[in-house]
């Protein structure tokens, strides 16, 4: 057992507002809530505000640590909405789940308009799928407002001129640079290896396989596989039957150093993150 135990340097508080995360204590969970009437999952499930709400409040009575939302779905195919349209879905919540629950708030966006006006609301993250190189004026708006950010590694298509983890890690030296030229402090980047995004299955595996390599960066790692294509093709199935693919991968992670899971099945994950930090981070109690 102690022989699988993390050894890694990521101790330190994340700061989110008046939330503060330890990291290295646990694996945290990011629940998912998507404000779109086309998100692969759950699309459609949550455009009403009333109902987004309570979801949420549902996800963190279940053990969610963070609350993810969504305005715009970034599955393939999906087409890309303005700005506008996107602040009409995701801020109404953010207003209210930020008087209405006890969590850090984060918002799915890769674009800066959108991030500056949640962040204004009282969100504490944002979660960018392109990892600050679709929009230029993002890493300055997150430098701005001193919150952390989660850099997503993604392309255009699944074709890889070179091994694709050092891709992979040459896309978040890019995204590093970035933010640090910005002036986003070290401590508020989170790398998150983009499962589902420019790769295909094998790609995903094989990232899957090797999610240990990211550690080398010495930044903290989300992973994000609730429900997606990757599992649904490997059991053929549709995605509210994933859940235990889901949790596979999440024991994966874990195992390799991931700080956080984004995830869609909160009580199922919770149970599989506490068993899994107790063999891997030594955590029996609490």
């Amino acid at each position: 057992m102690k022989n699988i135990q993390l050894k890694l340097d990521r101790k330190y508080k994340l700061d989110c507002g008046k939330y503060q995360l330890n990291l290295g204590s646990k694996t945290f969970i990011m629940g998912i809530l998507n404000i779109t009437p086309d998100s692969f999952s759950d699309g459609g499930n949550y455009t009403n505000v009333d109902r987004a709400i309570e979801h949420a409040k549902k996800m963190v009575f279940q053990g969610a640590d963070i609350i993810d939302i969504g305005g715009e779905s970034t599955r393939p195919g999906a087409d890309e909405v303005s700005a506008e349209e996107e602040l009409n879905r995701v801020l109404p919540v953010v207003e209210r789940l930020t008087k209405e629950i006890d969590a850090p708030i984060s918002v799915d966006t890769y674009k800066a308009e959108v991030a500056e006006a949640v962040l204004k609301a009282g969100a504490h993250i944002i979660n960018d799928v392109w990892g600050l190189q679709r929009d230029c004026k993002m890493a300055s708006v997150i430098a701005k407002y001193n919150v952390p950010v989660v850099v997503m590694h993604n392309q255009q298509g699944t074709n890889y001129d070179k091994d694709i983890m050092m891709a992979i890690h040459e896309f978040f030296i890019k995204s590093i640079e970035i933010a640090q030229q910005a002036g986003v402090k070290k401590h508020n980047i989170i790398l998150d290896p983009g499962i589902g995004f420019g790769k295909n299955l094998e790609q995903n595996a094989e990232v899957m396989s090797r999610l240990g390599e990211l550690n080398d960066l010495g930044y903290p790692i989300l992973l994000g596989t609730s429900r997606k294509s990757m599992i649904g093709k490997l059991l053929d199935l549709p995605p509210e039957e994933r859940v235990e693919g889901t949790l596979a991968t999440s024991v994966m992670g874990i195992i390799q150093g991931v700080d956080f899971i984004r995830v869609h099945d909160i009580v199922e994950n919770v149970r599989t993150v506490k068993v899994t930090d107790a063999i891997v981070r030594g955590r029996i109690n609490g």
